[in-house]
């Protein structure tokens, strides 16, 4: 016969088990290798941390903050830079027309 624990209970106890994994944190770490014939083919290192953003902070691992497609200005940081792509080609193309225009003019001259 099993014994089984209220619904409610259950449920705190899962509440409490993620909030120490928050808190504390988590960490699961694992290594994957192909080999064949004792040759090393291919290596996967897997770190996967579970914790809370707080905790990441204290530990040092806030890399969301300094990536650029990450962090909230990221999408109009990067309108702004294709605009100033585009500008740039539109000037260089200007620049182009014109250098042809008067190469095209400079060889009329000579015939």
């Amino acid at each position: 016969m099993a014994l089984e624990l209220p619904a409610s209970h259950r449920a705190t106890g899962l509440v409490d088990v993620l909030d120490r994994v928050l808190d504390k944190g988590l960490v699961v770490a694992g290594d994957i290798k192909v080999s064949l014939a004792e040759v090393e083919l291919l290596t996967i290192r897997i770190r996967l941390i579970v914790c809370s953003l707080d905790k990441a902070q204290e530990i040092g691992l806030d890399w969301w903050r300094y990536d650029r497609d990450l962090s909230p200005g990221a999408a109009r940081d990067l309108a702004g830079g294709q605009e100033d792509l585009r500008a740039e080609i539109r000037r260089l193309n200007e620049r182009v027309e014109a250098l042809a225009a008067a190469g095209t003019r400079r060889t009329r001259r000579r015939k």
